[in-house]
């Protein structure tokens, strides 16, 4: 054997015996501490020695929580979404969805794996801890997991020290730039709606509502009056800071049942890509839940209140069900939403805990709301969703039955102008017969009922009218009788 080979058989046998050296070491060190150190004593014991070993590595790591406070981490959620693409052949596990209507299969990391990628030639390592907490008063901000509200979830990101400034100033705003294009590529649009018992265990499905502008089946004008609104909003976020203004817009849908309030937001909602927030606000116990429910929303969404007059009409309701509970003696003003906390709640200081959200409230009777609920910087816009139009009519033929003009069209124009039917019952006769000829037949017929009811309705209301004028003129005849009466006996008596 060469005097090469021996030196290096010694090199290998002395490294092998160094290191079984040290793996012993580890080893009774590690059975001390077990046996005599309190249990207590044993993470800081170990968290000690890593900290010693740390000093002397060239190695630094970056802590990226999920939330930061009460809002969500905008680093956090862009690596989620990045580093799906990252994976590298060693990943042993990883989690895959794919939403009905999402075009690609969603791939993310599972708990604890680990993913290298490499940017500007430099290498970068990536792992995601969850852990878990077991108090019952924790729960994550805006996390729509019911089964991960006990989870404290946090990524890793180490790297060379040398790498620092290029890790701050390029990687993580490159990182961000990337999700958000994967965002826009793959993003089907959700709609949510929060549990009042559990503010932060929400249910959220995808938004399955083929409403758009191009079918809304309401006044052209305001068509293009409202979709003008939109995009002037979603592209003043430098104008909204710089005159001092939160970067949220306020509609107030207002008219009769069946007149496409609820179309219409999910025509907005699949315009501008926005996820759709349904909030019930008659389930709420106190202000403070809005304030909570606000957070748990994201941005880049459509928050809804439908029949907000109903919300209001219920406070009565919801001060009794708060006094009956026993826990509530003391805080009896801070037990139900009112009217200030909803204020709050659209344009206070918390509205702008969040950045290009849109409130939408809908009513039946516009009428019944307090004028505070109405000025400008609440609701900006109020849109009325009229009875159907001829306009409106047309398109529902163009529609559902695939035409733009008829011999009947003016006859049935004439008739809608005078019946006061909603789109959604214009809608429902032409959904019934596949026959041009007897849907368009059919809904004359329809529209002839519609017009002797009212007729029917209002010669009604002007004879019960009529009634009750000659109920009171006959009550006052025999009043004055009375009075005339009163008079004569005493000056016949006398």
């Amino acid at each position: 054997m060469s005097s090469s080979a021996e030196s290096k058989m010694v090199l290998a046998k002395t490294v092998l015996s160094t290191v079984g050296s040290v793996a012993a070491t580890a080893m009774v060190v590690r059975t001390v501490v077990n046996e005599f150190l309190p249990p207590e004593l044993h993470e800081y014991f170990f968290f000690g020695l890593k900290n010693i070993f740390s000093r002397f590595s060239n190695q630094l790591t970056m802590v990226i929580d999920e939330f930061d406070g009460l809002v969500n981490n905008d680093i956090y959620e862009a690596a989620e979404m990045y580093l799906g693409n990252k994976l590298s052949p060693n990943t042993r596990r990883v989690k895959i969805s794919k939403p009905e209507k999402e075009k690609h299969i969603n791939i993310t990391m599972e708990r604890d794996e680990e993913v290298t990628d490499v940017y500007n030639g430099q290498k970068f390592k990536w792992v995601w801890l969850c852990r878990r907490v077991e108090s019952r008063d924790f729960y994550n901000p805006r996390d729509l997991n019911s089964t991960q509200r006990s989870e404290v979830r946090t990524f890793e990101l180490t790297f060379h020290k040398k790498n620092k400034d290029l890790v701050l100033n390029s990687y993580l705003p490159y990182i961000i730039r990337e999700a958000k294009l994967q965002k826009l590529e793959s993003r089907a649009i959700k709609i949510h709606t929060v549990d009042h018992e559990n503010m932060y265990d929400s249910q959220s499905m995808n938004l399955d509502h083929p409403a758009t502008f191009e079918t809304l089946a309401m006044d052209s004008e305001l068509k293009d009056k409202t979709l003008k609104d939109l995009d002037r909003f979603v592209k003043r976020k430098d104008y909204y800071r710089k005159v001092g203004k939160a970067w949220k817009r306020g509609y107030l849908l207002y008219g009769p049942p069946g007149t496409g309030k609820s179309s219409l937001i999910a025509a907005m909602a699949n315009y501008l890509n926005f996820d759709i927030y349904d909030l019930e606000l008659t389930e709420l116990m106190r202000n403070s839940d809005l304030r909570r429910l606000l957070v748990a929303t994201a941005n880049k969404s459509i928050l809804v209140v439908e029949d907000i007059d109903c919300t209001i009409d219920l406070q009565n309701n919801l001060a009794n069900r708060a006094n009956d509970s026993p826990s509530n003696s003391s805080n009896q003003q801070e037990s139900k939403v009112t009217l200030s906390g909803l204020l709050n709640f659209i344009d206070g200081l918390w509205s702008s805990c969040g950045d290009e959200r849109i409130i939408i409230f809908t009513t039946n009777h516009i009428e019944k709301l307090d004028p505070a609920l109405l000025r400008p910087g609440r609701m900006d816009m109020h849109i009325h969703m009229s009875y159907c139009t001829p306009c409106g009519f047309r398109l529902l033929a163009t529609n559902y039955l695939g035409i733009r003009e008829h011999k009947l069209f003016k006859i049935i124009e004439e008739l809608i102008e005078t019946a006061m039917v909603t789109p959604a019952e214009v809608a429902e006769q032409l959904l019934k017969e596949d026959e041009i000829e007897i849907s368009l037949n059919g809904l004359i017929n329809f529209l002839h009922v519609k017009i002797k009811e009212k007729e029917d309705a209002m010669f009604r209301k002007v004879e019960a009218k009529q009634i009750e004028t000659n109920e009171k003129k006959e009550s006052d005849e025999k009043e004055t009788e009375e009075n005339l009466e009163e008079k004569r006996l005493p000056n016949q008596e006398s």
